[in-house]
């Protein structure tokens, strides 16, 4: 069920910063439409850190809403505080989200120990699946393998999203994790990889512009055509590059602004796109045919 392609969608946003709850319908019908697994609703891509519980919620709201049970909404209630998770998952929960995807704690940078015991507390507090996300690059805190594979044991911890690039890392998930336990890419441009070597989908950024794409690429390669797999990640892997060549998701905002999706919104302390990167970003997304 929690398998593919799963966009780690947007949130649109008016000039003003304000939430643009119609653009947001409009870009769940576009990725159920396309072929997208799954939507992850309020993580990294969705501009977390800048909204507040009113807003997360609302959004989580208007996602399953939308959605209407045609593919699992996956929700973003990761913290740094384990009190501010456990609230959040439940919510997310009581909405009737599918499963909820936790970053690690940032900037408080908890010890391995203190990360189990974190995730831990959240999976015995709110009984939903729920999926650890580590992305150490964004966070300065890194769940070490030991940990993620010690965590697996405990029930509603279900997956895991890394997203630290490393083709060695997610080998040795692969081979040491539970076999029921999910693991995802969170690295666009490594995705392919993992799929190949096991992994159960992609948690994805490049999907928000390339949704069809995206998927078409999971299918090809879990059906073992991967010649027509390595051929789509070629066309989509300027943007699995370029739309990192400023913090996320500025560049992915703007693609969709470009694409005619979304308005100009973005929430500070990001800005939209420098110009210089226009014509950078605009080859990417010919290469990919958008």
């Amino acid at each position: 069920m929690l398998q593919g392609s799963l966009v780690a969608i947007v949130t649109p946003m008016h000039a003003d910063g304000g939430l643009d709850i119609n653009s947001l319908r409009k870009l769940i019908d576009f990725h159920v439409d396309a072929g997208t697994d799954g939507i992850v609703i309020v993580g990294t891509t969705g501009e977390s850190p800048t909204v507040d519980v009113e807003e997360h919620c609302l959004l989580i709201k208007t996602t399953i809403e939308q959605v209407a049970g045609r593919v699992p909404v996956i929700a973003g209630t990761g913290a740094n505080s384990t009190r501010e998770a456990i609230e959040l998952t439940q919510k997310a929960k009581t909405l009737g989200a599918d499963a909820c995807l936790l970053v690690a704690p940032y900037y408080n940078k908890p010890t391995q120990e203190g990360l189990y015991q974190h995730y831990r507390a959240v999976a015995e507090a709110v009984d939903i699946p729920q999926i650890l996300y580590n992305v150490p690059g964004r966070t300065g805190c890194d769940i070490l393998n030991d940990t993620a594979i010690r965590l697996a044991a405990i029930p509603n911890i279900i997956g895991i999203k890394d997203a630290t690039g490393s083709i060695e890392r997610g080998t040795d998930l692969l081979l040491r994790a539970p076999k029921d336990f999910l693991i995802y890419s969170g690295d666009d441009a490594s995705g392919l990889a993992l799929l190949l070597l096991g992994a159960h989908g992609v948690i994805s950024v490049t999907a928000n512009v390339a949704p069809k794409l995206m998927h078409e690429m999971f299918v090809t390669a879990m059906t073992g055509k991967v010649q027509e797999a390595r051929v789509i990640n070629a066309k989509l892997f300027a943007l699995h590059q370029k739309l990192f060549i400023e913090a996320n998701p500025i560049p992915v905002k703007w693609v969709l602004q470009e694409m005619g999706l979304i308005g100009a919104g973005i929430r500070l302390p990001l800005v939209t796109l420098s110009s210089q990167h226009h014509d950078t970003l605009r080859k990417a997304m010919a290469a990919a045919g958008l």
